[in-house]
């Protein structure tokens, strides 16, 4: 069986093998997926550069889309044959869906429509899950305004889509043109290049100096110093669900406590139960009524992994970066 994998921390180039590994056969409760596409995420990338290795080899990426053809005592024979999405992969595991096959628990192979490619929902175990999630953190959000930072990244996409769809005005963040365009086609009201502008003050003057009702934010590393520009109104909702930088903070208590605000920081591969049911319960709904718009920025050969990897480090993308497993 064709699969990549690392043994090391590194540079894409320098760590990342494709070649031959055992095929594997599905357990108890769980299913063997006929993999087509692998989905590359941020985290995949910043997993194989630097994070601790838990296991002697990794084959990475945590979310792709395939067929079910093997399962397992315990479940469903009627699940074979099923075209399905999967999360969490390769999360707290050492197998991931960079290879002709991957074995999972039931639970985290997700019947994928007909009327969704393959390609699409390579995107939806960390991007669409994360988005779902946020907002349902965020609250009621009709009539809101939300600050939504990297708009036109994968999962910021789908958190415009949905919060337009849930009644909002959207004002994203974004740092190139490319990006701006990509979130005004999701549906963003307004665009703040922070590259190019003070992003708070910014907001401050599209509200009137009101601020938003509602931050859902990508990078708490930077965009929680917005506290104390007021740019979240009194008795406001923070939604954190990343930062390029971790670690000891400064935050704003003051500001916080002040104004009432609430902060829900939360990691998509770590959802509690209940959250992961209903957001796997939102996604099937969004998914029957092709409600979203899914992006593919890019589409490689197993072979070209290296490459997939580059692009998503490049920060140029404009949705998932797609990796496609071929079969003889």
């Amino acid at each position: 069986m064709k699969a990549a994998w690392y043994t090391q921390n590194g540079a894409a180039a320098d760590v990342l093998s494709v070649g031959d590994l055992p095929q594997p056969e599905a357990g108890p409760g769980e299913v063997r997926v006929r993999v087509h596409t692998s989905g590359v995420n941020p985290s995949d990338v910043k997993f194989r550069q630097r994070r601790p290795l838990d296991f002697e080899r990794i084959v990475p990426h945590s979310d792709g889309a395939g067929v079910i053809d093997q399962v397992g005592a315990g479940v469903d024979p009627a699940r074979l044959g099923q075209r399905v999405w999967v999360w969490n992969a390769q999360w707290a595991r050492a197998w991931g869906t960079a290879a002709e096959y991957v074995v999972l628990p039931d639970a985290q192979a997700v019947l994928l429509p007909d009327t969704v490619d393959f390609a699409s929902a390579a995107g939806f175990g960390i991007p669409l899950l994360t988005a779902v999630q946020a907002i349902r953190l965020a609250g009621n959000l009709a009539g809101q305004t939300v600050l939504v930072t990297g708009a036109g990244n994968a999962v910021g996409h789908y958190v415009t889509q949905l919060a337009v769809q849930a009644g909002a005005q959207v004002l994203g963040t974004a740092g190139s043109p490319e990006k701006a365009g990509h979130a005004q086609q999701a549906g963003a009201h307004a665009i703040i290049n922070y590259k190019t502008e003070a992003v708070g003050a910014r907001v401050l003057a599209l509200t009137k100096g009101h601020g938003v009702d509602v931050i859902i934010d990508m990078d708490f590393s930077s965009t929680a110093a917005l506290l104390s520009e007021n740019v979240l109104k009194p008795h406001g909702r923070y939604v954190c669900y990343g930062s390029n930088t971790t670690g000891v903070l400064p935050i704003d208590l003051r500001t916080l406590l002040w104004h009432s605000n609430s902060l829900h920081c939360f990691l998509v591969y770590d959802l509690p139960a209940a959250d992961r049911a209903a957001c796997l319960d939102t996604v099937a709904g969004l998914l029957q009524y092709g409600a979203l718009r899914h992006a593919v920025a890019g589409r490689f050969a197993l072979e070209d992994i290296v490459n997939a990897h580059q692009m998503v480090e490049s920060g140029k993308k404009l949705g998932t970066v797609v990796v496609d497993i071929a079969h003889d």
